[in-house]
């Protein structure tokens, strides 16, 4: 099965660069590999992420997501981002929502398509 996932940080701050994206993107691989999962595709923009995950049908895709959003955001706020300490204060980085959608009738090519068309930062 394939979603499509869209996590906005907290109060649509654009703390996000090129680096922190690259980054996020193997945190978000790393946490599929756990779920036995995989991260198909991955792109975002300085205030929000998409993510296209295949995953196996026993996986709650609520359990999924707030391992994804918990897992990075603790990494990420670890490393001390000047970027992310100046514009987020408290312990989230995420938006406490979140979209989903499942893929089954799209073809993967043209959610792949759309998801690269993202204003990715430097």
């Amino acid at each position: 099965m394939h979603v499509h996932l869209v996590f906005v940080t907290k109060y649509r701050k654009a703390v996000f660069t090129g680096p922190i994206l690259e980054e996020l993107r193997q945190i978000f691989s790393d946490v599929c590999t756990d779920f036995e999962a995989t991260l198909v595709e991955f792109d975002g923009e300085r205030d929000h992420v998409h993510l296209l995950v295949h995953y196996p049908p026993k996986v709650a895709v609520s359990r999924l997501v707030n391992s994804l959003k918990g897992v990075s955001s603790r990494l990420l706020r670890a490393k001390n981002y000047p970027s992310i300490r100046a514009a987020l204060w408290g312990g989230s980085l995420w938006s406490p929502s979140y979209f989903a959608a499942s893929c089954g009738g799209a073809p993967i090519t043209v959610l792949r398509q759309y998801i690269e068309q993202q204003k990715t930062p430097d």
